[in-house]
């Protein structure tokens, strides 16, 4: 069965075409962006190959027959009937508690998704948008949704409450959810296998280093503590977001920029988008124009380099002293795979805790797995590559087949 995996947001879509048959081969995957403005940009890979342009992408339905067209061109396509494709997986970041796990999708589970829209404003429209395309272009193909919060729906009440009144979490669902849980659960499998041994006889600490970044403390095969929140901003310094702030400061800051005319959309925009790395650096989000802004003598890059290190490492202890100690430690993400550089700051002097590690080896390692802690190490730190797409596909799979 070829599954197409959809990641849609507000305004792009994220695919994959995943042969779940023929040992979950990606068969193509691309990128829209720019979704509703004047002019979209549509960038797709298949055989080793890239397909851009650039045009206008009126809307999801839009832009999923333009990923369809793709997949069945004669030049840069990868299938030759539409029919080929035998289910569809949906990305959706917010489930709520109303879901636990995936499942596929009927009219109630959208009534259901729909609830929750206030829970996460900015991703669930792009979510239920891809949904209502790939309903209208493929309306007999079975669809799955497959949740970023599922995983963390074994936190624990003293882990998922905030110490607000009581009621507001009865009347407004106010708590923990946390994010990343697609992928938190994959790493923690997959870097057990590594080392030899059952993940749900381990506790683990998964760090999900990117743009967005999360830490999850996992237990014996399940979430019990992570670092975001009921959104996305709470947590780690990220690229464009704050991570904790003290609530006071904010609003602190509403009153001052609302009095300069600032309305509540450009508050939540500018923390959505303008904090994290990017509002300390002066503009700057990929982690490596950032060391390289610091090597140069850049203050402000400076600093947001060392903070970044500085709310992971402190996450990772909290963490093993909450579960009382750390079997695997592991990295993953863009940042957690790839910049080894600050890999570096985080696990160094962590011998406290028992975390020993290879510099050398960690140095060398980056867009691939490995160990890269000492052999003597109480604490095996490892770097994983994450693959959401294939979890969700997966999800999919068994889902349609029944299981």
């Amino acid at each position: 069965m070829k599954v197409l995996v959809l990641n849609c947001g507000s305004s792009s879509i994220k695919y994959q075409l995943i042969d779940m048959a023929n040992n979950a081969n990606v068969m193509a995957k691309g990128l829209l962006e720019r979704i509703g403005l004047e002019m979209g940009e549509f960038t797709h890979k298949y055989n080793g190959q890239k397909h851009y342009e650039q045009l206008p992408i009126a809307d999801h339905t839009a832009g999923i027959k333009l990923v369809l067209k793709a997949l069945l061109d004669p030049e840069i396509g990868v299938i030759k009937d539409i029919k080929e494709i035998g289910a569809v997986g949906n990305r959706v970041a917010h489930g709520g508690e109303l879901f636990k796990d995936s499942c596929l999708v009927t009219d109630d589970v959208i009534e259901k998704i729909k609830s929750l829209t206030d829970l996460a404003p900015l991703h669930t429209p792009g979510n239920l948008a891809g949904i209502y395309a790939m309903r209208e272009v493929l309306p007999g193909v079975p669809q799955a949704v497959v949740f970023d919060t599922a995983f963390h729906s074994t936190l624990p009440a003293k882990s998922f409450l905030y110490g607000l009144p009581y009621e507001y979490y009865e009347k407004y669902g106010i708590r923990r959810y946390g994010f990343h849980g697609t992928s938190h659960k994959f790493v923690a499998e997959k870097a057990a296998k590594m080392v030899g041994k059952d993940w749900k006889s381990l506790k683990i600490i998964s760090c999900h280093l990117g743009s967005g970044a999360s830490i999850a403390a996992i237990e014996c095969g399940k979430s019990v503590d992570t670092s975001m929140g009921m959104t996305p901003l709470e947590g780690l310094l990220m690229g464009s977001r704050p991570g904790d702030v003290d609530p006071g400061a904010l609003q602190y800051l509403f009153e001052k920029e609302m009095a300069a005319g600032k309305t509540w959309k450009d508050i939540v925009k500018m923390l959505n988008k303008q904090c994290g790395l990017v509002g300390i650096s002066g503009g700057k989000q990929d982690m490596r124009d950032i060391r390289a802004g610091r090597d140069a003598g850049d203050e402000r890059c400076t600093y947001a380099f060392d903070m970044f290190a500085q709310r992971v490492k402190k996450y990772i202890g909290a963490y093993m002293a909450e579960m009382g100690g750390c079997d695997i430690l592991l990295f993953t993400g863009g940042i957690g795979e790839n910049a080894w550089f600050m890999r570096h700051p985080i696990l160094e002097n962590m011998e406290c805790l028992g975390i020993k590690i290879d510099m050398k080896k960690n140095d060398e390692t980056a867009g691939e797995d490995g160990v890269i802690s000492t052999p003597d190490s109480k604490v095996t730190t490892v770097v994983v590559t994450t693959d959401e797409e294939y979890v969700i596909a997966s999800d999919t799979y068994r889902l349609v087949q029944g299981k």
